[in-house]
């Protein structure tokens, strides 16, 4: 069978570091005892009346299609909830469209925006998929590192230089995956700054926005001249327990939301009537669940973090957000590769090669503390057991 050349931009180092999450799996399934801390998809269960609402909607007959961008009510509740903090408390539905998950809503826009031979300035470290997803679209990708040493963040003078006359946007995730910084106002203004400069637009992944821990999170899109540039990718995954259920959006000009939707016509012809439903009632409480949801990722924190400063010749990254946390090897004389192997087989703990989110990350696992604190700690004792026998 003869394939097309999409199939070769879809492979790379971003698919391969998932075999090690993909073998925890397997020996899971097998009754093997094994702690899965490789993937952000949390233990807790979706809230009650979320469910409820999906259940109501599903024995209403709620199965049939559905508005293709998202019914009015839902877009209109997104629009009320994330217009104020990216600076547009008046935003329009029309700016907003559902998608099946922030994956969904990243590869829909990237290919809207992006053409053959245009260039990608990526923030590295940044999530696995965004390599496959900017290259389907036949786009360039230009990483530029956030040093680890900078607690990786951006560094304007090395965005300012990566620029050419072929740059088309900037992606980049506020806070990050993998490594939970928040960008700061300022750093952010900086990217904003050399956006406008050279007409660009700005991809930015929030995901995370809600599970900022201590730093404030800013959108991009309300700084000054930035609402007409930036695509705000979002999502109900993390912030609800609701991986998935797959659903996310994509906040933009209007010129572009009507792109996704002739694209969604092709790819989705609409969400599930009945998710949305539960997404409605999600977006109504989802302060409460989102300020009850980041307390306890920050418990889970601090108790991952307490453990682990304390193993010997590993050195712990203390995350501003989210819900992972990344763990420097490099001093336990072993590549990050062969020590996510090593103490998956040796103990039965699941880890991800930071690697894989590029150059930056080289020298740390990316440890999700999505499992319950009983689990966590356990898995900490696995690791300060397997770092001294060393």
């Amino acid at each position: 069978m003869r394939f097309s050349p999409l199939v070769e931009r879809i492979d790379g180092p971003g698919v391969a570091a998932w075999k090690i999450h993909e073998a925890a799996t397997a020996a899971q399934r097998r009754g093997e005892d094994v702690i899965l801390l490789t993937i952000g998809d949390p233990d807790f269960a979706t809230p009650e009346p979320v469910m409820e609402a999906a259940v109501a909607a599903l024995r209403a007959g709620d199965t049939h299609y559905t508005d293709v961008p998202g019914r009015p009510a839902l877009r209109q509740a997104l629009a009320d909830l994330v217009g104020p903090s990216l600076g547009q408390p008046d935003l329009s539905p029309g700016h907003v469209i559902l998608m099946a998950g922030a994956q969904n809503a990243l590869f829909s826009a990237s290919l809207c925006l992006l053409a053959e031979g245009d260039e990608v300035i990526v923030l590295e470290p940044a999530y696995v998929t965004y390599e496959a997803t900017l290259q389907v679209a036949g786009a360039r990708i230009v990483p530029v590192p956030m040093p680890a040493g900078s607690g990786f963040h951006p560094d304007p003078a090395a965005i300012r230089a990566a620029v050419t006359p072929r740059t088309r946007a900037i992606i980049f995730a506020t806070p990050n995956n993998p490594t939970g910084a928040v960008m700061r106002r300022e750093e952010l203004a900086a990217i904003a700054a050399i956006a406008i400069e050279h007409d660009l637009t700005v991809i930015v992944d929030e995901v995370y926005a809600a599970l900022a821990f201590d730093v404030p999170h800013v959108s991009i899109a309300s700084l000054p001249g930035m609402a007409e540039r930036t695509v705000t990718i979002g999502s109900l995954s993390k912030t609800h327990a609701m991986t998935g259920w797959r659903v996310g959006w994509v906040v933009a000009n209007a010129e572009l939301v009507h792109h996704i939707e002739r694209l969604a016509l092709c790819m989705l012809y609409g969400m599930p009537g009945f998710v949305q439903e539960a997404a409605m009632v999600a977006i109504s409480s989802y302060a409460e669940v989102t300020a009850d949801m980041r307390e306890r990722y920050r418990a889970r924190r601090d108790l991952v973090v307490a453990a682990l400063s304390a193993v010997p010749n590993i050195s712990v990254l203390t995350p501003e957000a989210g819900m992972f946390v990344l763990v420097d090897v490099r001093a336990t004389g072993l590549t990050p590769y062969d020590f996510a192997w090593r103490l998956f087989r040796e103990t039965g703990v699941s880890t991800l090669d930071a690697t894989a989110f590029g150059a930056p990350a080289y020298g740390f696992l990316r440890i999700a503390f999505t499992a319950g604190e009983a689990t966590l700690a356990e898995a900490c004792r696995r690791i300060d057991r397997f770092c001294r026998s060393l």
